[in-house]
């Protein structure tokens, strides 16, 4: 009886309705932040696509140019959130011509688009608009998630493309043990052919849904636990809603590249048995002969270490390097572990290649 009269209890409850209505405020009423803060200039475009150019605050150091490349799904500002917390923010302060490849969001008339169009159209325009921007004979790329994987098979594809320095960031390769998601999308249960031909656009929620079943408890309700709990924390408050911004921002998968995705990757692992077909060529790996930095994240459930790893024994690169850092798919680019981990390790590796 002594625990529900404990003085202690009461004086933690108005604290706890002040929470609690705060955290109200932010889901229901507050207006949704301010995302991509580093200035920019369109270059060039193509259908739903275009091609960004930063335009950094410091004197380019680097004559070696960035290309980033981002998944299908999802929006690619993760990249450049926020100012101090910003991947794109700090290579630019570094000195380096970043730009950014955004695959925008696919209408239903994209529905028949393909993997093949991405990665044999679209990125190689991309590079030789990139060189031609900015003067250079040879870039950089950095894909995170597919959108390393989707650069992996086009410098498969492309050895002779100037392409100096790779970074692979949380990118799967190996598909044979995907854990959940491949029980998820198991041919036996799971008949991709229904799906696209059904939906035609694969609807970014459906894309959502099944990243979030991975870990149901934590991803449905931790962040609104969390969000409850630390809703006087101005700071944390302000972060949460970036990312439940981005989260929430999700686009349509075009459903031609779904059903590749699905079926050549999950289902048939088919890039890393070199057994991956684009336009008629074989995929081999073994191609890749550009520097590559190739990063995975321990707690990464999406993109398993293990996935991400396996691309270090089929490349022929002479310097490559692996690295696993110590936090989430989505941590490794946002968040203090980002800033003070992820962005230095690949601001200092390519700094040294890059000159």
């Amino acid at each position: 009886m002594s625990h529900f009269t404990s003085p202690d209890l009461y004086d933690s409850l108005p604290e706890s309705y002040a929470r609690f209505k705060r955290a109200v405020e932010v889901i229901t009423t507050d207006p949704a932040p301010e995302v991509g803060p580093t200035p920019k200039q369109v270059i060039w475009t193509k259908n739903k696509s275009t091609l960004y150019r930063y335009v950094p605050d410091v004197e380019k150091k680097h004559k070696i140019p960035i290309l980033m490349v981002y998944a299908l799904i999802n929006k690619p500002y993760i990249l450049d959130l926020t100012k101090g917390n910003s991947l794109v923010e700090y290579l630019t302060d570094r000195g380096f011509d970043v730009y950014l490849l955004e695959w925008g969001t696919p209408g239903y008339e994209d529905k028949h688009m393909v993997l093949d169009d991405y990665i044999m159209e679209y990125i190689p325009r991309a590079i030789r608009k990139v060189l031609r921007t900015s003067g250079a004979k040879e870039c950089s790329i950095l894909g995170y998630c597919m959108g390393g994987t989707m650069t992996s098979i086009f410098s498969a594809l492309h050895p002779d493309y100037p392409v100096r320095n790779l970074v692979f960031m949380t990118s799967p390769f190996d598909f044979e043990n995907t854990g959940l998601y491949g029980s998820f999308v198991d041919e036996r249960y799971f008949d991709i052919d229904k799906v696209v031909d059904t939906l035609g656009l694969v609807p970014g929620d459906m894309i959502d849904f099944g990243n979030k079943m991975l870990k149901p408890i934590t991803n449905f309700y931790g962040p609104y636990v969390s969000l409850v709990d630390r809703a006087d924390n101005e700071t944390y408050v302000e972060s949460w809603k970036l990312m439940q911004k981005w989260v929430s921002d999700g686009v349509p998968f075009a459903g031609g590249a779904y059903r590749q995705w699905i079926r050549d990757f999950y289902q048939k692992n088919k890039l890393i048995k070199g057994e991956l077909e684009i336009r008629g060529k074989r995929v081999d790996l073994k191609q890749i002969t550009a520097n590559v930095l190739n990063l995975s994240a321990e707690k990464d459930h999406i993109a398993q270490p293990h996935q991400v790893e396996a691309l270090m024994d089929v490349i022929a690169s002479d310097d490559k390097q692996y690295k696993s850092l110590p936090t989430g798919h989505v941590s490794v680019i946002f968040g203090k572990k980002a800033v003070n981990i992820t962005y230095p390790t690949i601001g200092d590796w390519l700094g040294e290649r890059s000159s």
